[in-house]
This record gives C-alpha cells, structure tokens and sequence, in this order.
C-alpha cells in the first residue's frame, strides 16, 4: 500500500523485491496513484496494479474498493500512514494487515490495521519500509530495485543520447514544495559552470509544473547548451538518469531513482533531514545540505525547516561536482 510520492514508490521496490524472491509463487499486488504506477508497470516482482485516482474524489475510493474486493489476498502492508492509505487497507480485508505501530501511526491509521511493526526509533524512510520484512521473517538483503532500464527501452535511450557530444549532467529542478525548491539563477549558474568547467551538457529533467518550466525559462535563457527534457515521464525520466554522468537533485523522487540505479547524485537538502530523505546508503559525500543538527538528544529531527534551500550557493554545489569529478569520474 504506498499510493503517492515517487520516492516512497522507490523504497517500496525493495520490499517486493525480497517478498518475491523468499517465495516466488506469491503474487504481489500494489495499489497505486496513476503517475507513479507507471513507473513499476512491468516490473517483475509485481503481478498487478490497482490504480487509485485521488482525483475522482469518492468515486476513486469506490472504483479502488471494488477492484480490493475482487482480489483475496492473505496480507496487506500498509507502508503509508495516513488515514486515506488506511481506509483502503481496509478495503483489501486482508487476514493480516501489516502496519505502523501507534507511535508512528498518523492520523489513528492503526485502526486499520491488526498488527503492527514493533516501535522503532525515527531513521530512513528506506529502512523504515524494511522493518516490515523484519517483521515477516523475510531476509531484506541484498537490497534489489531492478527500475530498469528494460530491454525494450534500450532503444530510445541510445536515440536519446545520440543527440549528445558529450557526457550529460541531469538537473532535477523541481519538487512537491517550494520550500524545497532552489532558486531558478541558481540553477543556471550552475548549468553555465557545468558546461564551461566540467565539460558536461546539463539537461533538465522532470514533470511541467509552473515552477519547474519557470526554471527551465531561466537556465535556457542563459545557458545555450542546456537541453530541456521535462514531462517525458517517468519510465524514459529513468532512462536518462541512468545514461547521466551526473545528477544533481532537490529532495524529490528523481533523486531516490539515480540512487537506485547506482548513478552518482550531488543532492540538494534543506527543508527536510537528509539522514532521513537523503540518497540510501550512497553518495553521502554529494550531499549539499542545509539542514543544520540532523539529530537532537540522540534522536533523528524530523521537523522541517523553511527557508534553508535559500543558503545553498552554486559554490557550495560546484564543490561536490569537484568532489565527484575527483573521486568518482576520474576513477
């Protein structure tokens, strides 16, 4: 049950993954929004999809209860703890229905549930989703996402890149808050530097919100060689990651795809704690962040923090692409 971000989804392949692959014969079904479905349409550890449509109101509900209802299942896990992803755990009527304990459990979503993971202190999201394999007896490692690219869209990657004359950079420059967002300028300072000192053709990747195409006017307005490719959806926003030499990301789902497919990110943290939403295990060493004391009393900080993104400065970001270009692309 994980219905929204993109990130969350990317977190999510994990856990099928391993529940897959400790019985092959169980059959996985996710219950999706219909952005992020499309980008695990395919996937080989998911055997179908309930798309849920927020945007039909109760109608969404409904259409999702019917689909629940025409399918047995023997468990449901309620990786999303909000009371909506709570009432359609309740429609599954699964026997086991797997959630958050009462401590982590927003808006009572523990009443949807009858059993929970053990409490647990606050840690990566990623993490938090392995504590229900945890809590299956099912081994999470090795940790497997298999986003792809597949075979069959090999083709229209190598098209895409032949455009190119060099290696790309992939800027991710929009997000689901502005509070997370980086100034448009900033951006293309960045993008000039890119192409002047590192040698690299930045192309803009992402969906066509207005903030987004604002910063895209921006950085092509100034940078010639920067190369727009917003709103190709996520299966092909995949492929071009995957081909990056280079990505640079806010705090927004692109950054946990590049991760997932091993691809070098610099990220862009301030609002939110890295510890928590930053790249899983890896490029720890990119990470531009403006969040200030991750912990408190030994514990994660999960408050978020407006106005960080703002003191970010294309020095601080040109740093770790000198970081990565020393320590990853000369290697």
């Amino acid at each position: 049950m994980l219905l929204t971000a993109v990130g969350d989804l990317v977190h999510g392949l994990p856990v099928v993954n391993a529940l897959k692959r400790d019985d092959p014969s169980c059959r996985i079904t996710w219950i999706l929004q219909p952005g992020p479905a499309t980008l695990v349409r395919g996937h080989r550890s998911v055997d179908d999809i309930i798309v849920f449509d927020r945007g039909r109101g109760w109608r969404g509900f409904l259409d999702a209860r019917r689909a629940l209802r025409a399918r047995p299942f023997d468990l449901t896990l309620a990786l999303q703890d909000y009371a909506k992803a709570g009432i359609l755990t309740a429609f599954s009527r699964a026997p086991v229905r797997l959630g958050y304990d009462r401590a982590r459990a927003r808006d009572m979503n523990w009443l949807f549930t009858n059993r929970r993971i053990p409490p647990h202190p606050a840690q990566h999201v990623q993490d938090e989703y392995l504590e229900f394999l945890h809590a299956l007896g099912v081994a999470a490692e090795p940790l497997a996402w298999d986003i792809g690219p597949y075979d069959d869209e090999r083709p229209w990657q190598r098209e895409f890149m032949s455009h190119f004359d060099r290696p790309i950079a992939a800027l991710v420059v929009g997000s689901s808050k502005r509070e997370k967002d980086w100034q448009p300028d900033r951006w293309a300072e960045l993008a000039a530097a890119l192409a002047r000192d590192f040698g690299l053709t930045p192309v803009i990747v992402g969906a066509r919100s207005p903030r987004e195409m604002q910063t895209e006017h921006v950085i092509v307005s100034r940078e010639r060689s920067a190369v727009s490719a917003l709103d190709s959806g996520l299966r092909r926003l995949t492929a071009i990651l995957d081909a990056s030499a280079l990505v640079v990301s806010l705090d927004t789902g692109p950054l946990h795809i590049a991760t997932a497919l091993g691809r070098p990110v610099v990220s862009l943290i301030g609002y939110t704690n890295p510890a928590r939403f930053g790249p899983y295990r890896r490029w720890h060493d990119l990470i531009v962040s403006a969040y200030g004391d991750e912990t408190r009393d030994g514990a994660l900080c999960l408050d978020r923090r407006p106005g960080r993104m703002a003191t970010i400065t294309v020095a601080q970001v040109l740093d770790r692409v000198q970081h990565w270009r020393a320590a990853y692309a000369l290697a």
